[in-house]
């Protein structure tokens, strides 16, 4: 059965005359190996636990960070202000997050981690690190820091929004 990128590189000159088939392809390949990971931690890993990635990643910067303003997170996790209201608004209905006044501050809010949170959290990230592991055995030391470079660069270059 013939691959479906395989398909597309040998139809997309006769549909789109001169699309650019090489960043096609890259960027095919970059976008479903991120939906592949995302998905198998989703499933392996954080909905097991009453999570969900995004869940997961704004918990994990609060354990790093400490108690964090909403909009600091948004900025951190590259979500909107609205999505990260409602995985706060999750994560503390289910005990993860609570929020809390500012110290310096009483008009601020902050989200914190709570104990529950905190364990929830650390248990995740020590999994999600043994699973992130086992994706790139694969790949030599040298082209997983050659892969990440090569990431960063797509990151620091993206087109403005």
């Amino acid at each position: 059965m013939e691959k479906y990128e395989e398909m597309a590189r040998r139809t997309l000159p006769q549909r789109a005359p001169g699309a650019d088939i090489a960043t096609f392809s890259l960027a095919y390949n970059l976008l479903h190996a991120a939906y592949l990971m995302i998905n198998d931690l989703e499933s392996a890993i954080h909905r097991p636990r009453g999570l969900t990635l995004p869940g997961f990643r704004l918990m994990f910067k609060l354990w790093l960070l400490g108690p964090t303003m909403p909009a600091r997170l948004a900025e951190l996790s590259v979500m909107s202000r609205s999505a990260v209201t409602n995985a706060v608004n999750t994560l503390e209905r289910t005990g993860f997050v609570e929020r809390r006044r500012s110290a310096t501050d009483g008009r601020a809010i902050t989200i914190a981690l709570t104990s529950k949170g905190e364990e929830s959290v650390r248990e995740a990230f020590e999994l999600q690190a043994a699973r992130e592991h086992l994706w790139f055995a694969g790949l030599s030391t040298a082209d997983r820091d050659a892969l990440t470079t090569l990431l960063r660069g797509i990151v620091a270059s993206r087109p403005p929004t």
